[in-house]
């Protein structure tokens, strides 16, 4: 390396040596001061609201499912018929269960005219002992005591066999009724008033009755979209704050710049996913529990299973103290000094706190041209402020942002505000 070449590096050296030195000095002269955007606290209506995601579903919907197996061979509706309650459907083969009909029928003849013979078996027997008992009381030589046994003996015998021929009829007739049931079970009718909103079958198709592990074939379903509801997927964390009663307006996307009222009407005991589920599938997932939101005034047009994403008020505060969300921050405790005695609200506000916890939640109040860590007590959270039960009293000034210096600043630090431009910049 030639000696020109030296003297350039070593002077680039130093003219970068000067640069930082002069950064250093400049933030001395400032005397390491905070560029901040303020705002004072005001008096705000609040409305705190749980976002959350589903879809729409009718109130009530029937799927159904045939009970017997068979070819279907007549179809009397198209998706999206208006049908009522036990208009008929499809039909089903039903020249298998007519010949099970058939054959219990006869089998209710046959056991009744086995009931014929016993009773008629049963009054001979009756005459038989009739005669018996009245020789054996006119003359004991006539009739002897074992020939009257004999005749007691049989009368009981037909009373058991007419007694079982009985129970066969009932049998029988069991039988009958089972075979006709499933015969009308060939006849598939509408079990409610609505609209035929997915229709699975087609005529000639073979519908299938399902098992424990084996479910049937879905052949149609019926719908009463008179009433509709949304269906939401709430996070855990937000469940405690909904309850049942409260409002909600629902947006949906096949309805833009729309918004529709509604009610919270169920709220899952279970999660939609339960923890046992991902431990089986060693994956990680959240939980989540349904909502359901019944909506006030649905459009004729709205159709199930569109996507739906609700915000439902949990709580509201008219006139209430407030701050900004990006003001609040946490501390641990060691890192805050005492707070002036002359400060009452500081000191109720750390008289509130959990004396226990690690960390403290509160704000930096502006005083003096430095930023002095407040603990408060927040109450309900709107969209852009937060409501303060203790700490504060309305005409403090706070440190509103922005957020990367507010996450950064030290209790007692020296703030400069931030100029008009750079502060609607911050707070944007």
């Amino acid at each position: 390396m030639t000696r020109k070449k030296k003297w350039a590096i070593g002077c680039g050296g130093l003219l970068l040596l000067l640069v930082i030195v002069a950064v250093l000095v400049a933030l001395r002269s400032a005397g390491g001061a905070a560029t901040v955007a303020v705002e004072p606290v005001q008096r705000r209506d609040l409305v705190e609201i749980v976002t959350a995601s589903g879809w729409v579903r009718p109130n009530r919907a029937v799927d159904v499912q045939s009970d017997v197996m068979g070819r279907v061979v007549q179809l009397n509706v198209r998706e999206g018929d208006q049908v009522a309650r036990g208009q008929l459907l499809l039909r089903i083969d039903a020249t298998q269960y007519d010949a099970l009909v058939a054959r219990a029928r006869g089998a209710v003849s046959e056991a009744l005219a086995r009931e014929a013979q016993a009773r008629a078996s049963l009054m001979r027997a009756d005459q038989a002992l009739q005669r018996a008992r009245a020789l054996h009381e006119r003359d004991r030589s006539l009739i002897s005591d074992e020939a009257l046994e004999t005749a007691e003996t049989e009368q009981r015998v037909q009373t058991a066999l007419l007694e079982a021929a009985r129970f066969g009829v009932d049998q029988a007739r069991a039988a009958l009724a089972e075979a006709e049931d499933q015969r009308a079970k060939t006849v598939i009718r509408s079990p409610i008033d609505g609209i035929v909103t997915r229709l699975n079958v087609e005529e000639g198709e073979t519908a299938i009755v399902g098992t424990m592990n084996n479910p049937g074939s879905l052949l149609l379903t019926v719908s009463d979209l008179s009433t509709m509801e949304a269906v939401v997927q709430v996070d855990e964390t937000d469940l405690p704050r909904i309850e049942l009663g409260d409002s909600a307006f629902v947006e949906i996307d096949a309805f833009p710049r729309q918004r529709f009222h509604g009610v919270v009407t169920e709220i899952g005991h279970s999660a939609v996913r339960p923890p046992e589920s991902s431990q089986a599938t060693g994956q990680a997932t959240e939980t989540d529990f349904q909502v359901v939101i019944q909506l006030s005034n649905p459009p004729v047009t709205l159709r199930p299973d569109l996507s739906a994403t609700a915000e439902v008020i949990t709580a509201t505060r008219d006139d209430a103290l407030a701050v900004p969300i990006v003001a609040l921050t946490v501390r641990e405790r060691s890192d805050i000094e005492d707070p002036p005695t002359e400060s009452a609200e500081a000191r109720a506000a750390a008289a509130a706190l959990e004396p226990d916890e690690e960390d403290q939640e509160g704000v930096f109040v502006l005083r003096d041209g430095k930023a002095h860590f407040r603990p408060v007590d927040i109450g309900i959270a709107g969209n852009e402020y937060f409501e303060v039960v203790v700490g504060l009293e309305e005409g403090d000034t706070v440190v509103s942002g922005p957020y990367e210096v507010v996450r950064e600043l030290e209790d007692g630090q020296e703030v400069r505000i931030a100029p008009a431009p750079e502060q609607a910049e911050a707070s944007q």
